[in-house]
């Protein structure tokens, strides 16, 4: 982040950036955050990967009774002096807790669609920073085709759990934010999602 002009080196570029310091960033459709005042920058995401977001947004916000909120790639200051900023593929939050710009309280969902770059990312560091920021409930999508999974990771004793990991047509059950059921095969298959998404009453996990 150092820039060098004339031989000195500029202390604008040498300060930790913070969110104000996002409206500089151009609009090219990759994904801007911050990691400790420093720039974390995701390629846009490809198709499999919008889909999953979409059917996941569109389930979910079916589902989620009146007092909750389902919202796709909300911005979150994870720490007070705005140099932390993170920014879920989809989240889950009371609509009493909407703020603006950006969210500054946790979410009760934060969801993660894993794509190659962003394994590391999904599985290790938002994992530790979503469970120090305090989210009740994480999942991590594998949006493989031939097997895609959910994993859910709820929060006990201020450390994250692994509930469950559900792939391919097995249906996954959860009360986290509130109860739904979804089937991971059909947030990437082909055909009609939306009737098979939800699986059948006799599927089981």
């Amino acid at each position: 982040m150092t820039l060098m002009t004339t031989g000195k080196t500029d202390p604008e570029a040498e300060r930790p950036l913070t969110v104000d310091d996002l409206r500089r960033m151009p609009d090219d459709g990759r994904r801007y955050e911050l990691v400790d005042g420093r720039l974390d920058v995701s390629p846009a995401p490809v198709f499999l990967h919008s889909r999953v977001e979409s059917r996941l947004a569109i389930h979910l916000g079916v589902l989620a009774p009146g007092e909750f909120e389902v919202v796709a790639a909300p911005g979150i200051n994870v720490n007070g002096d705005r140099t932390h900023h993170r920014i879920p593929d989809l989240a889950v939050l009371r609509a009493a807790d909407e703020e603006s710009p950006y969210l500054t309280r946790p979410p009760l969902l934060a969801v993660e669609v894993v794509s190659p770059e962003s394994a590391i990312r999904d599985h290790h560091t938002k994992r530790r920073e979503y469970e120090e920021f305090g989210v009740p409930s994480y999942w991590i999508i594998n949006p493989d085709r031939d097997l895609p999974s959910i994993t859910e990771l709820c929060l006990e004793d201020g450390g994250y759990r692994e509930a469950a990991t559900v792939s391919g047509e097995a249906v996954f059950k959860t009360d986290l934010p509130f109860p739904l059921r979804i089937v991971p095969h059909w947030l990437v298959g082909a055909g009609d999602w939306r009737t098979h998404i939800g699986g059948s009453d006799e599927a089981t996990a």
